[in-house]
């Protein structure tokens, strides 16, 4: 994963949580589609700042996403404020999906 962080033990307890977090049109979770793009911690103002896209700017689901997101990030880190970053800027491809996303993917 590819993901950019200034905090690497928390970001990967941020991306454990998010695990949780499935695109129900594709069944796999954001983070191996690689949605997920940087989560920064900002420790003096008690903020995740965190970065990530969704499959298509159309996507039926992504305002739910955007929610399960945050609810996550909420639930693992409940005494910081979460500030999501929605981009299409670099938009999403397959090419960003992990190699466990693939193997899931390919049952």
């Amino acid at each position: 994963m590819n993901e950019i962080t200034n905090n690497p033990i928390k970001c990967a307890q941020a991306l454990e949580a998010l695990k949780d977090v499935i695109d129900p049109e594709i069944g796999l979770n954001v983070v191996d589609l690689g949605l997920i793009y940087q989560i920064d911690f900002d420790e003096e103002n008690s903020k995740i700042n965190t970065v990530f896209t969704l499959t298509t700017q159309f996507c039926p689901m992504g305002e739910s996403i955007t929610e399960a997101v945050k609810r996550a990030l909420e639930n693992e880190f409940p005494l910081m404020e979460v500030d999501l970053d929605l981009t299409f800027d670099p938009a999403w491809n397959q090419e960003m999906i992990s190699e466990v996303g693939i193997n899931f993917l390919n049952q």
